[in-house]
């Protein structure tokens, strides 16, 4: 795979001058990785579900999350923890420094026509 990092960052730039903010998704898995961060400037990381799902039982997920969110939060990041489906795991996101999460613990996932609903419904 190739990659144009400077057509593909001044096309990311011209994004957030519109207004738009970034994210890396599922980061630490796939093509996701260290150097984005170098070479984008995103807004957030979104912590891949697959370290949340075991958080507090597997060491291995507990420290690597730990250290995602260290991470981010020390480059001026925002933080999103994808999959949470625990009070134990948003505990630990919140003592970590987590900004914000996403899953079942808060909501199961909703048609496009309940979230526009759901999404007025909190504007008003």
């Amino acid at each position: 795979m190739v990659h144009n990092h400077s057509l593909t960052k001044d096309t990311l730039l011209k994004l957030k001058g519109l207004g738009i903010r970034l994210a890396i998704d599922d980061f630490g898995t796939g093509y996701s990785s260290l150097a984005y961060l170098k070479y984008f400037n995103v807004d957030f990381l979104k912590v891949d579900r697959s370290f949340v799902k075991d958080i507090p039982d597997d060491l291995a997920d507990v420290q690597i999350t730990a250290a995602i969110i260290s991470m981010a939060n020390n480059l001026n990041l925002k933080v999103v923890a994808e999959g949470v489906e625990t009070a134990e795991q948003l505990t630990f996101l919140q003592d970590n420094h987590c900004h914000t999460y996403q899953g079942y613990f808060k909501s199961p996932a909703i048609s496009s026509d309940d979230f526009v609903t759901l999404f007025m419904a909190q504007t008003e």
